[in-house]
């Protein structure tokens, strides 16, 4: 059992006398592993003064010095990574095999970027001035950060905020989700042996209710925000009023082109592991997976074969490749999902179907539809892949670029060809954030990621991800 209490303020954690708690359940037992307490008010105002505390002194620690604490906090998180890789399969439901590089390695991927390029950023610069002397330009931190982090992968979502904020010299108040909390009480401890100032980066544990009231409270400079489109849209719109910096990133329904010439086994190998890796609970799975009709059956059949393969169970085991989903109501989602699938004329060619026994398990499903269905179009957000047909005509393959590109969001892609000259191009017509070629690597961990339309607005990685985290001033002498 893990105990945490409703907020970790400059260095401890602390819960006022009214603090109600919530239970944290196994999404593979329905067993309880920890309680949490409920930040209130009181404990949204200590943790957002506490890093108003801190923001002058930390603002003024210089970039190398910042880009150290970041290079030790990585450090720190690697150490610990069976812990953490433990703590997410059992309150995620990640497989074993799976979490640790999804859930820790690519956090600590992520700081160690940020270790690199903090010194070297920009912070001041010169230029001519256009009547004569010159202008010094000076990137300043923004604030106070309010960073909402989702559960399915919490740990490298939490660095994809941490490291360009810190970075650029603002402090943070994470909320993590009420699903994932417990992980953050090692995070917590790996920022204390990073050395990183108290203050620096404090922590509100909560629902819906606490996630508001930081949004909304008056000493938050800026939020970051990772959930829902749903959701982003409302922060987003409470941002507005109140002039405040938002970013956002919300969710995909991203799409994988297999060109003609396209090699069966390694694409196929590529493809169910972007669909399906953290039990498909990943805002950049790759579910929309688009065949030549000159190959449509043979791809079909050894994705039907692939899907079917999976190993479904204790995500503990390391021979499992598919956990439960996280929670009754996301395994009601996916199988509604699957049910107007059906009713809309789509094949459910393999999945689908709930294994006996405890847990929010549903078996992996391949969906044969057309881009025009509900299935097609909407996240899922579980272990469903989705193929769709397009017309080949030798090297014309506009019509998959088209229906790529026919969403409301435009998070990520991926394009799988024998001839990579020619993967680039087409990806390069995507409209989307980042496009992988010949792999589902669609995250570099020093570049930006975000996506283009409803997929949110901003980036986090890279030197881009720190100009999010900083406010101009030209200075003319």
């Amino acid at each position: 059992m893990v105990d945490l209490a409703a907020s970790y303020v400059a260095g401890k954690w602390v819960s006022s006398g009214s603090a109600e708690q919530m239970d944290v359940t196994s999404p593979t037992t329905g067993k309880v592993l920890g309680t949490v307490g409920i930040a209130g008010s009181d404990e949204v105002d200590a943790a957002v003064a506490a890093a108003r505390g801190a923001l002058r002194s930390w603002g003024r620690t210089s970039p190398a010095d910042r880009g150290a604490a970041l290079g030790r906090l990585a450090d720190a998180l690697t150490a610990r990574k069976s812990e953490l890789a433990d703590l997410a399969t059992a309150e995620i439901g990640s497989p074993r095999s799976w979490s640790t590089f999804g859930q820790v390695i690519t956090a600590a991927g992520v700081l160690r970027a940020y270790a690199t390029i903090t010194p070297g950023h920009p912070f001041s610069s010169s230029r001519p001035s256009m009547t004569g002397g010159s202008v010094e330009v000076r990137q300043l931190p923004v604030g106070v950060v309010g960073a909402i982090v989702p559960w399915n992968t919490p740990l490298f979502i939490a660095a994809l905020k941490l490291g360009p904020a810190l970075a650029a010299g603002c402090t943070v108040v994470l909320k993590p989700a009420p699903d994932a909390p417990l992980g953050f009480g090692v995070l917590m401890e790996a920022i204390e042996e990073a050395a990183i100032p108290d203050g620096v980066v404090n922590l509100v544990n909560g629902g819906a209710a606490t996630g508001e009231m930081l949004t909304e409270h008056p000493g938050v400079d800026k939020v970051s925000f990772t959930g829902s489109t749903a959701v982003g849209a409302k922060i987003a719109a409470s941002c507005g009023s109140r002039i405040r910096r938002c970013s956002t990133e919300l969710g995909g329904k991203s799409a994988a082109i297999v060109l003609p010439d396209a090699s069966l086994t390694e694409t196929v190998t590529g493809l169910v592991s972007g669909v399906m890796g953290n039990n498909g609970q990943l805002c950049a799975a790759l579910t929309r997976i688009l065949l030549p009709r000159s190959r449509y059956s043979e791809f079909v059949d050894a994705l039907t074969t692939a899907v079917a393969d999976l190993t479904v169970g204790d995500p503990a085991d390391r021979s499992t490749d598919i956990g439960p989903l996280i929670n009754e109501a996301a395994r009601n989602r996916v199988e509604g999902f699957l049910q107007r699938a059906r009713a809309e004329g789509a094949t459910v060619a393999t999945g689908g179907e709930r294994p006996e026994g405890t847990g929010w398990f549903v078996t992996p499903a391949l969906v044969e539809a057309t881009n025009d269905m509900e299935i097609a179009r909407e996240e899922v957000f579980g272990p469903v892949a989705v193929v769709i047909a397009y017309d080949d005509d030798g090297d014309d393959v506009s019509e998959a670029v088209t229906i790529a590109n026919d969403s409301r969001y435009g998070l990520v892609g991926a394009v799988w060809s024998a001839d990579e000259e020619r993967a680039a191009s087409v990806a390069a017509q995507l409209h989307v954030g980042s496009v992988a070629v010949n792999s589902t690597a669609v995250l570099d961990f020093a570049s930006p990621f975000g996506g283009f339309k409803q997929s949110g607005i901003g980036r986090e990685g890279g030197p881009e991800g720190i100009t999010g985290f900083i406010e101009y001033q030209a200075i003319i002498r």
